[in-house]
């Protein structure tokens, strides 16, 4: 795993970069908060959905709510960049939309997005 700085309207955002999935449950995502936090003194996160378990597009697993919760509760912001067009469910399409218009996580198509709304939504 790496950990790129970005700044961007003076405000800094961490890209993790890694090939392989490093969210896939509650424990891991808590993980990397706290090392992108301590590596970097960063609390926006922005990360491929391919780093996240295929579970947590799966809205009825509980494991989204669970682990944006911890997201919340330690005071982060993540977006989460990649192609959504695989996932079909009305929900899950929902729950992006509605995510999109908050504050604390965003879907987006890639990571010029990503880095956009982590940057200019506070």
């Amino acid at each position: 795993m790496k950990i790129d700085k970005i700044v961007q309207n003076n405000i800094e955002v961490a890209h993790v970069i890694t090939d392989k999935v490093i969210i896939c449950d509650v424990e891991s995502a808590v993980d990397l908060m706290m090392t992108v936090k301590y590596e970097t003194g960063i609390k926006n996160i922005a990360i491929s959905k391919d780093s996240i378990t295929d579970r947590f597009f799966i809205l009825s697993s509980g494991l989204a709510g669970e682990i944006l919760q911890k997201f919340v509760n330690y005071q982060f912001r993540i977006a989460i960049y990649g192609d959504y067009t695989k996932y079909t469910s009305k929900p899950l399409k929902d729950f992006i939309y509605e995510s999109n218009n908050g504050h604390t996580v965003f879907f987006t198509d890639d990571l010029t997005m990503a880095v956009d709304k982590l940057t200019s939504n506070i």
